[in-house]
């Protein structure tokens, strides 16, 4: 895509041959049959409705070891610990990075994280072809992450509705007005917008607050990138966000979960 960020083109190319080398170990029909022995999906959008429609912080937590930009978040990676934490400290739902080559993620990550909790789980990676959705679901995934820089309209829809049809719920992200009025036209019930320039690298909550006129009340809003005090959530709740995706602010600290739990107590 034209518009696509270099730093997503050079991740997209790398996916393309990891998912080739992954279909050379198992085969999409083999992928396929895995995926319908993964285990019942929690309801990632409902639990984060449930929350935002009283009105109460609705936090995706994440969990990531490492980020292009900033390197290594977290050395004493464990990814159950922070599970168990965030859980404690009031998480609707977590994130898991499985991207390995740009964020030293894993699918065991994701396996592990979700067995020590009972909240659902976003597979977070660089989500191109219907085989990683296979996988997602495989590896008990109860969402997936797709990025609109990412795909074509085409490929959106297909993505999307092979996600729904193997009963996972879709966050598609998008970074501007642009990618928002492509997302939309899936009619989704929940939307992310990034903060994040991924051209600069630069983040500003103006972003949500700017498109939020662009989208109907009825659909869940998540607001992802720069959350990092209780000025910055009470922004958000003051033009009535709820949703919010968090993790870099947290992967740093001692206690990921306490962290949490100070800036949305």
């Amino acid at each position: 895509m034209e518009n696509t960020p270099d730093i997503l083109k050079k991740i997209i190319a790398r996916k393309k041959i990891e998912i080739e080398e992954c279909r050379n170990n198992t085969s999409l029909d083999d992928m396929i049959a895995k995926s319908k022995y993964g285990l019942p999906t929690r309801g990632f959008y409902e639990a984060l409705n449930n929350k935002s429609k009283r009105k109460e912080s609705a936090v995706i937590a994440e969990i990531k070891k490492a980020s292009p930009s900033r390197g290594v978040l977290r050395k004493d990676f464990n990814p159950i610990d922070i599970a168990k934490s965030y859980e404690s400290g009031g998480a609707t739902c977590l994130s898991i990075l499985t991207d390995k080559d740009f964020f030293k993620g894993d699918n065991q990550y994701l396996i592990d994280a979700r067995e020590a909790v009972n909240i659902p789980v976003l597979r977070k990676d660089f989500i191109i072809d219907p085989y990683q959705v296979y996988e997602a679901r495989a590896i008990n995934a109860d969402c997936i992450l797709l990025i609109a820089s990412c795909l074509n309209d085409i490929q959106l829809k297909n993505l999307s509705d092979l996600a729904i049809e193997l009963s996972m719920d879709v966050l598609v992200e998008v970074h501007d007005l642009d990618e928002l009025k492509r997302a939309l036209k899936l009619n989704l019930p929940m939307v992310g917008i990034n903060n994040r320039n991924l051209r600069t690298f630069e983040v500003s909550l103006q972003t949500t607050i700017d498109l939020l006129k662009e989208i109907n009340d009825n659909s869940l809003v998540i607001t992802e990138s720069g959350i990092l005090t209780k000025q910055d959530v009470e922004l958000m709740r003051v033009n009535e966000i709820y949703g919010y995706l968090v993790g870099e602010a947290f992967m740093r600290q001692d206690n990921p979960g306490r962290a949490l739990q100070e800036i949305f107590s």
